[in-house]
């Protein structure tokens, strides 16, 4: 099976570009920022609550807690946040302040249902997003491949980013870090005389 596409910088750029062309454009954004910023399944991303990201005091919270039935495994897991995706998390929820009156609620919601997505309906926009970007081979883990690769072309240790990824093994984690042959020409001209 081929595994999702990992984005380069300027992919990313050309997918959230046409994020702002859409309809929803402050949801969808967000959508693809948990991908990217934290490495969030399509289905984590469908079951987020409001409290599960917004503190009582309204605050966007560091950590996000999933409970098992939110999540591909079946244990809870805790997602750290980054500054840059509170950042974004606080604008949406600046720009849709009704959120905040159901806690319980979904944080991203479908417009003409007002209830939450499908692991699906998030699959499906990713793909719809990738077409118009026109990026191949692309899919809704692209996101989480992309954090995972990332991570690993910054130094992070495989270790580290087995607990970011949420991976109970460390061969599964190995398996996301994308390998191409450019990354594989500048890793060997780090060696020299």
């Amino acid at each position: 099976m081929k595994q999702a596409k990992v984005l380069n910088e300027d992919e990313l750029k050309r997918l959230l570009k046409i994020v702002r062309f859409t309809r929803h454009r402050e949801r969808n954004r967000l959508i693809v920022l948990f991908s990217f910023l934290a490495g969030l399944r399509a289905c984590e991303i469908a079951q987020l609550r409001v409290k599960d990201v917004i503190t009582e005091a309204g605050e966007v919270k560091g950590m996000i807690y999933l409970k098992s039935y939110q999540t591909k495994g079946s244990s809870d897991q805790q997602v750290i946040v980054s500054e840059a995706l509170r950042k974004e998390v606080g604008i949406f929820i600046s720009k849709n302040p009704i959120l905040l009156e159901n806690r319980e609620g979904h944080l991203l919601r479908s417009q003409k249902t007002r209830k939450g997505f499908s692991s699906q309906t998030i699959q499906n926009l990713f793909r719809f997003l990738y077409q118009e970007a026109h990026i191949e081979n692309a899919s809704s883990h692209s996101g989480r491949r992309s954090f995972i690769t990332n991570l690993s072309e910054k130094g992070v240790s495989v270790r580290v980013i087995q607990e970011l990824a949420r991976h109970s093994s460390m061969v599964t984690t190995q398996r996301y870090i994308d390998v191409s042959v450019d990354k594989l020409k500048n890793a060997v001209e780090l060696v020299g005389l």
